[in-house]
């Protein structure tokens, strides 16, 4: 019998994950902006870290980040800063990745006009908040549209 050794690859990276507590500064316990710090930010830049020389490898490797356009307006920072500040975190390692990474992976952002019915929106939103969000699949559609260019 002949054996085949494994071939490991990785074409593509989605960083999804996300912690999520709309608070103001005063009433955002200092363990959840670390949950927020550690698993937005720092989760996005480490496992992107870990993927990159797999991800140089492929012929289509790329990274996509579900995080928001960068927007200085105060707005986006006044009742959920450490929250704001931890998504734009991975919106700024698209920034940073897609520029240091240009011609070997493609990096993005995907994020969403109107809110997605998830987990998330059951936990912020209360009952019936399914009737004023649209389905995941449109997401996934849009990751697809990203991936095939």
């Amino acid at each position: 019998m002949e054996v085949f050794p494994l071939e490991t690859g990785i074409d593509i990276l989605v960083n999804n994950a996300s912690a999520i507590s709309l608070t103001n500064t005063l009433d955002t316990p200092t363990k959840r902006v670390d949950l927020m710090m550690n698993v937005n930010t720092r989760g996005t830049y480490l496992t992107s870290k870990a993927c990159i020389p797999f991800l140089k490898k492929s012929k289509v490797g790329h990274i996509l980040n579900l995080s928001p356009p960068l927007n200085l307006n105060p707005l986006w920072f006044k009742q959920h800063c450490a929250y704001t500040i931890a998504k734009y975190g991975m919106s700024m390692c698209v920034l940073g990745m897609a520029e240091e990474f240009r011609g070997e992976i493609a990096v993005n952002a995907l994020w969403p006009r109107t809110a997605i019915h998830t987990a998330a929106m059951d936990m912020l939103g209360g009952s019936g908040v399914e009737n004023q969000c649209r389905k995941v699949d449109i997401i996934a559609d849009a990751a697809y549209s990203i991936f095939k260019r």
